[in-house]
């Protein structure tokens, strides 16, 4: 990535963003990066498409396996809240 200090980017715009359309492009300010800037088909890729729960469950590796889900209705052994069985 090229980087590019803010006032020669300000100066420059349209070479930044002609260069963009390649690669993103680093804008420095006082010798530290501050922004990046990249076409708007690399954001829409960054971005990507939100998947619905349904779909990312139906995509699964696990799709088609059967689960257990009936419920143990057996009672719970009893406790002590003293430490001391009763």
């Amino acid at each position: 990535m090229t980087r590019w200090q803010l006032q020669e980017a300000k100066a420059k715009f349209s070479e930044l963003i002609r260069r963009c359309a390649n690669e993103p492009q680093i804008v420095c300010k006082r010798g530290k990066d501050q922004a990046v800037v990249l076409s708007f088909d690399a954001y829409r890729r960054l971005l990507g498409k939100k998947a619905h729960l349904v779909d990312f469950m139906s995509r699964s590796p696990m799709k088609g396996i059967e689960l257990d889900l009936t419920r143990d209705r057996t009672s719970a052994r009893g406790t002590s809240l003293t430490g001391m069985e009763p």
